[in-house]
């Protein structure tokens, strides 16, 4: 009976006599590992990027919306839609009936067009903010300048706050404090620059401007125009509280009934972060799914290959049967030489995985997160295939009659 270190020599010697075959042999597999440990990688650089993103919002604030965080339905959007809008009277509720609230902060968005001295940026994002929306949720620094005072709040004043790309593009050699800038063909005043926050998936943070709330108001019908209200509490664990009596505070004003849904909807950081879970978690599932055919394309590619292999070595099994090798020496022997080509593949696509994950973090701000288990898996996911196609070949080159086998050409 041969020994598992002969089993595995005449394995090797077989896959190396024929080079080129073995290794078209193994790309399916190589591209089916390849892309697990790709996907896996890329999913958790995501999730840690996704994390990092949404928790600059905080721990201690959260948002109340007209509409949820994304829609399970178009139902869901239908019914929502008949929601009333929010606006400053809820605000102004909030902030005197929520006792653990301790900031709140009222936003308007639109896109609009900045124009000057013959340049123009389009689809900035134009918000209109109460005075202390720079302190709620993610806390907005300034490069130059004032944040505005209640003075400027009060009295409506065309001032604005520009994002720091709106000041390399439309200011490129000169200080922008006290210049002029046309908003929709209204002369505002520029009083601050905030600090460069960079990019978020690939779209710059910096391409917006900041107008009092009440500017905002006499520019512009809000009327069917809902507000986002930001509120901070002061610890994360009093937020809990907070959040429970601004939703009593709303649904007192909005006369929601025991049974009815509140009418609004309240996000936190967990809520945008769940969110992306579920995205992510079906995103991952696909593609590992997708991966998946390649891995049993590969897997089929080996059993024809094998069955092949016994087809032009049949004298051969039949020389080693007749001078006494065993049905499971014959068995061992092939089944080797299945997992062996399976496992090289394993390692070859774990190998390409980490390459494409490697190139994804030098070109996308995605960190490069590899997970053990990941590798572990691909080379097991691999081996087990190699075990499973390689099972019927083997048993069939055993099975060959040692007479028989002799008699092939």
């Amino acid at each position: 009976m041969m020994g598992r270190k002969e089993i595995v020599k005449l394995a090797l010697d077989a896959l190396r006599a024929h080079k080129l075959r073995s290794f078209l042999t193994l790309l399916g597999v190589i591209i089916g590992v390849a892309s697990v440990i790709a996907v896996v990688s890329v999913i958790q650089g995501l999730n840690e990027y996704v994390s990092t993103q949404v928790m600059t919002f905080g721990s201690t604030s959260f948002q109340i919306t007209k509409f949820s965080q994304g829609f399970s339905t178009l139902d869901d959007f239908a019914r929502e839609s008949k929601r009333k809008n929010l606006g400053m009277e809820d605000l102004e509720a909030i902030d005197q009936g929520c006792r653990h609230c301790t900031l709140t902060a009222g936003v308007y968005n639109r896109g609009t067009t900045l124009r000057r001295k013959g340049q123009s940026i389009e689809n900035v994002d134009m918000r209109g903010v109460t005075v202390n929306a720079y302190l709620v949720g993610t806390v907005m620094e300034l490069d130059s300048g004032r944040h505005f005072a209640q003075a400027d709040v009060d009295h409506a004043r065309e001032e604005v706050i520009i994002g720091y790309d709106i000041k390399d593009r439309l200011f490129p050699t000169e200080d922008p404090l006290e210049k002029e800038l046309t908003i929709d063909g209204r002369v505002f005043t520029v009083i601050a620059v905030a600090k460069k926050t960079g990019d978020s998936f690939g779209q710059s943070q910096d391409v917006f401007i900041r107008i009092p709330i009440t500017t905002y108001k006499k520019l512009y019908n809000v009327n069917g125009q809902p507000m986002s209200i930001f509120v901070q509490t002061d610890t994360p664990a009093l937020m809990r509280v907070a959040i429970d009596e601004a939703r009593v505070v709303l649904r007192n004003r909005l006369h929601r009934g025991y049974k009815d849904d509140d009418g609004f909807s309240i996000s936190t950081a967990d809520t945008f972060l769940d969110l992306w879970s579920k995205i992510s978690g079906s995103i991952f599932m696909v593609t590992i799914g997708l991966a998946s055919i390649a891995l049993v394309v590969g897997g089929i590619v080996i059993m024809n290959i094998m069955l092949v292999s016994v087809t032009e070595r049949t004298r051969e099994i039949g020389i080693r049967k007749a001078l006494g090798a065993r049905r499971s020496d014959i068995l061992g022997q092939f089944l080797a030489e299945s997992v062996i080509l399976s496992a090289s593949g394993g390692i070859l696509g774990v190998s390409g995985g980490l390459f494409a994950a490697w190139l994804v973090s030098i070109f996308t701000p995605l960190p490069m997160t590899v997970k053990m288990w990941a590798i572990f898996m691909g080379v097991f996911v691999a081996s087990a295939i190699g075990i499973f196609f390689g099972i019927y070949p083997a048993r069939s080159a055993s099975d060959l009659d040692p007479v028989e086998a002799l008699r092939a050409e």
